[in-house]
């Protein structure tokens, strides 16, 4: 199969997870296993696997020069992504997590421009501007508590946090992703983020009740760890092989259709007029931003 349809189809199976994982690692917190302690398990559990995979692969040798940026990949996609999404989650709901995030390809294309240098045009201006609109508005103009979700806007603002931090990892690890094998990068960026998670979710991970654990909760768990975790930034590390960071931030726009219809299904959440009207804003913004000038054709000179 051609490359590229396989990097296009492993981003739509990560968003598809994805999708799903707001309302799961939602129902998990805080009565089984809080926000970090929970990271701290994502993160042990994908390093053990990684480490585990990477044995039947031939080792590879990282650049010394490359250490840096790897250790800058696994702070920004591993800890403060993943320790403000799923802190924005407790506070927040899964519809409101999913609408939020599609603020993504916003923040890569301010991030790129700051970074990489590329101009930023009216229309992505216009786009840019929406999309923040947007997000902020759920912010704050949104319900403020609901039944499990104890601070609306502060895990709204967190998940802004996170979007941020992600556009940043996506920048960083692109170089990499070119030089070296997807397990390989996985193993290292896991390792170190277990290390610096490790002083941070260790006092929740501890006081989880291990031995108690129902299996609705262990298969939840498993889900998070195993899907969400280890199969999603492998298909992302895999399609960044075939496509632009741009391109992988455009796949957010299926979670939040795929997190509405699943967090409706199982009656976790429901839609609200500001919820959609937000909805409205970053996606129209992100299409602004993200779309390309056609050229218009030559026309022959006769």
């Amino acid at each position: 199969m051609n490359p590229r349809i396989l990097a296009l189809l492993a981003a739509t199976a990560a968003s598809s997870i994805y999708g799903i994982n707001h309302t799961i690692a939602k129902g998990l917190m805080p009565t089984i296993i809080s926000p970090h302690g929970f990271i701290l398990l994502r993160v042990s559990g994908a390093a053990l696997v990684f480490w585990l995979i990477s044995f039947l692969y031939p080792s590879e040798k990282i650049d010394r020069k490359d250490w840096f940026r790897i250790i800058g990949c696994a702070i920004f996609g591993m800890v403060i992504n993943m320790n403000m999404f799923f802190k924005g989650l407790e506070l927040s709901t899964p519809i409101n997590s999913s609408v939020v995030i599609t603020i993504s390809p916003v923040l890569l294309l301010i991030l790129s421009a700051f970074i990489l240098k590329e101009r930023i045009t009216w229309l992505k201006a216009a786009g840019i501007s929406l999309g923040l609109a947007g997000a902020l508005g759920l912010v704050l103009f949104g319900a403020k508590t609901q039944p499990n979700a104890p601070n609306i806007p502060l895990g709204n603002l967190l998940f802004i946090v996170n979007a941020t931090s992600y556009a940043f990892y996506l920048i960083l690890v692109k170089p990499l992703v070119a030089k070296y094998n997807s397990i390989t990068l996985m193993k290292y960026l896991f390792l170190f983020a277990f290390l610096i998670n490790i002083p941070i979710g260790f006092s929740e991970f501890s006081e989880v009740g291990w031995l108690t654990l129902e299996f609705s909760a262990i298969w939840k768990l498993i889900f998070v760890v195993i899907g969400t975790t280890v199969l999603t930034y492998l298909f992302n590390i895999y399609a960044l092989k075939q496509l632009s960071p741009a391109v992988i931030g455009v796949f957010m726009y299926l979670q939040p259709l795929i997190a509405v219809a699943f967090a409706i299904m199982v009656g976790a959440d429901s839609l609200t007029p500001i919820r959609i009207l937000a909805a409205v804003f970053i996606f129209t913004g992100v299409f602004l931003a993200t779309r390309k000038k056609k050229r218009s054709p030559n026309k022959k000179v006769t």
